[in-house]
């Protein structure tokens, strides 16, 4: 009892570790349970334009940083001549190019891409912005005593103060206290002194409506108002409307400039963007994952060893197929796992190139090793005498496919000759020892075994799930193990109850 009890435990404890494996790699890490997905990718660039006179320039330029929506994946600059670094602190990120002497109009390119993505969320996070009082001398301040005055009555909180601040500042009611203000201050500036001045922390902040193919586009000012340092939202400065929307990119949003240049005049900044579909995985492997236990994979190897990986990781699945097809149906193969090498062997060769060759080579490999059988050589020198006979016959046939045009026999290199060689001996001797059906049952058996191998271990889906998820390889292994403890009858041992069948009938 208390050997199974453990048994079952391990199988429990496979079944339960891959399952959570398999569900962390694709909710942490966003990997798709299907091959072929794709992820949006927005390419933006920005122009940033300015005239030199021959001095010194500096020009700094604001650098924007993964927010929610987005998870920056990639940024780059193209600057002819200019020296090129990059400053972050805790209130933002800004790309800062510098030249001695620079002459005329001048033109700098930064570009940055962004992966769609719901789960992202700010790589700076937004500071609490101080609350200074801005003082309007008469009758500016009369006037906008009044729009407080009608905002602060229809508000309960520091955002619907703003909506109801907002929607004075748009009402034809006003027009006279606004146009007096506006006088003084733009619409924007002044939502934002009154907010401060009614201890509202706000800030204008820069956002970029995302719209396929725009060129040429700039800002637009959203207001950003706090509740506490933790809670804060994002207003529309034309209806109030609040929240940041799905297609508006936050360039800057921690109270800094947008653009700073130092040696030259006549600067601006426009922006160009593009909408790409990427596949999945090129998507996320661009992004930054936790390192865990969890997120084991093999992403971070190099591609040749990748590669390996990627069919390594498909051995699991033909032995299941084999030992499905062993214990439950009872099959005969040459071999326990031989039919999964041979399945190896198709996938690099392809189905019917693969089956050709080795009824070929293993055909004409057993007339050659009835020959050796009567020279009674000793079992090495034996098996030694195939495999030189295998190479053979796969040079032959190679060379000889080359010549007559047939490029896909060239493929049959890729058969496991060791394997080849055993699996030729060992029929040998059953045809010596079992008879001539004996030999078909099993080698009919591997190739039919092999087969079905092939065509799950060649399955784009199956392909991908095997190497993405190592998870599901413990699941493998759960299955494998539980059949290894079944001890009933095999499928193709119900024939020997066929005639007890017909006597009741």
């Amino acid at each position: 009892m208390n050997s199974k009890k453990i048994f079952y435990s391990i199988v429990a404890l496979c079944l339960i570790l891959g399952t959570l494996m398999i569900v962390n790699r694709h909710t942490t890490d966003e990997v798709p349970f299907y091959p072929g997905e794709t992820r949006q990718i927005w390419s933006v660039e920005a122009k940033v334009e300015f005239e030199a006179s021959g001095e010194p320039v500096t020009i700094s330029f604001a650098a924007p940083g993964s927010q929610a929506g987005f998870t920056l994946i990639e940024e780059s600059t193209a600057s002819l001549d200019y020296g090129l670094s990059y400053v972050e602190n805790d209130h933002a990120s800004r790309a800062i190019w510098t030249k001695r002497k620079a002459q005329g109009s001048q033109e700098l390119y930064y570009k940055a891409r962004f992966l769609v993505d719901p789960k992202a969320d700010y790589s700076i996070i937004p500071k609490l912005p101080n609350t200074n009082f801005t003082s309007f001398p008469e009758p500016y301040n009369t006037a906008a005593s009044q729009l407080v005055k009608q905002a602060h009555e229809l508000s309960a909180d520091a955002y619907s103060y703003t909506r109801e601040l907002i929607k004075q500042l748009n009402s034809n009611d006003n027009a006279q206290n606004i146009g007096l203000l506006n006088s003084v201050k733009s619409k924007n500036q002044l939502i934002e002194a009154l907010l401060k001045n009614a201890e509202v922390p706000a800030r204008l902040v820069r956002g970029l409506y995302l719209e396929d193919g725009r060129r040429r586009q700039s800002t637009v000012d959203f207001v950003q108002v706090f509740k506490d340092e933790n809670n804060w939202q994002l207003f529309n400065l034309e209806d109030g409307s609040q929240g940041k929307p799905e297609n508006v990119l936050l360039w800057e949003y921690n109270g800094e400039s947008m653009l700073d240049v130092d040696g030259a005049v006549n600067s601006r900044v426009t922006f160009a963007m593009i909408l790409e579909e990427q596949s999945a995985r090129a998507a996320i492997a661009s992004k930054k994952s936790t390192q865990d236990l969890l997120n084991f994979s093999i992403d971070s190897l190099p591609l040749e060893e990748q590669a390996l990986f990627k069919t390594i990781l498909l051995i699991p699945i033909g032995v299941l197929i084999v030992v499905m097809l062993r214990v439950l149906v009872g099959l005969k193969t040459s071999g326990t796992f031989m039919p999964v090498l041979i399945a190896m062997a198709f996938v690099q060769t392809s189905l019917i190139t693969g089956l050709i060759g080795f009824v070929l080579v293993v055909g004409v490999g057993l007339i050659i090793r009835s020959y050796l059988s009567h020279l009674n050589l000793l079992l090495v020198s034996r098996i030694s005498a195939v495999i030189i006979s295998v190479i053979a016959i796969i040079t032959i046939f190679s060379v000889i496919s080359f010549k007559i045009g047939l490029t896909e026999g060239l493929k049959i290199t890729f058969f496991p000759m060791i394997i080849l060689s055993w699996t030729i001996e060992r029929m040998s001797v059953l045809w010596e020892e079992e008879g001539p059906k004996e030999v078909l049952q099993q080698g009919g058996g591997s190739l039919f075994v092999a087969v079905l191998a092939f065509a799950a271990m060649n399955n784009e889906l199956v392909r991908h799930l095997t190497f993405n998820f190592i998870g599901l390889q413990l699941i493998v292994l759960a299955v494998i193990l539980i059949l290894g403890n079944y001890t009933g009858y095999r499928l193709l041992e119900l024939r020997r109850f066929k005639p007890l069948a017909s006597q009741e009938d």
